[in-house]
């Protein structure tokens, strides 16, 4: 059963039936708002939106990042699934899988954040979300949806945190941003950690 977290909430990673989760995976859906053509039809634009994980230290030092132009993380324990530059398509467009147990241990807090590659603001998308999901059951842990209206271009979304010996939350982030990549959301995503 999913939990629908609201900007702020936190939810235990702890398996239903006990133990810790190790694989999960960071799903980014979302499609472009049909754009009114000709003659009252519609027509549909495309819109680039990027998920990257972020991976910090105890200190809030960033020590990796995952994204379309690094598709792996040092350690071999994140992997981007691709980049999907319309955002055509049912479920979600882009992922990350994150094996939780392969982590670096220096790592404690992965943020996952999503920016419009192409500049396009949150006004022009709809039906955006992320989610969670247990990769080893296909199960949807946890969903935020992403608020559709604003002139922000990017959002830092949520991020997993490590809470001792092998257990891990999530918290809600949704907070605005600008920016095209990740590097330009580093300072606005610090304040999260």
């Amino acid at each position: 059963m999913s939990v629908n977290l609201s900007k702020g909430e936190k939810v235990s990673l702890a398996k239903r039936g006990g133990g810790a989760l190790t694989l999960v995976r960071m799903g980014l859906g979302w499609d472009a708002v049909k754009k009114r053509g000709l003659f009252g039809g519609s027509k549909s634009q495309s819109i680039d939106l990027d998920a990257s994980a972020l991976l910090f230290d105890a200190g809030g030092n960033l020590v990796d990042a995952v994204w379309f132009r690094q598709l792996r993380s040092k350690d071999g324990a994140v992997q981007h699934t691709g980049d999907n530059q319309t955002g055509a398509g049912e479920g979600d467009d882009e992922s990350v899988v994150v094996d939780l147990a392969r982590l670096s241990p220096s790592t404690t807090q992965i943020v996952f954040t999503v920016n419009s590659f192409t500049g396009q603001d949150f006004s022009q998308i709809e039906n955006a979300f992320c989610r969670l999901v247990d990769e080893t059951t296909n199960e949807e842990l946890a969903r935020y949806e992403l608020s559709g209206a604003g002139q922000h271009n990017a959002q830092i979304m949520a991020k997993v945190s490590r809470d001792g010996a092998g257990a891990w939350s999530m918290t809600a982030i949704g907070s605005t941003a600008s920016g095209r990549t990740f590097q330009d959301l580093l300072p606005a995503t610090t304040g999260h950690l």
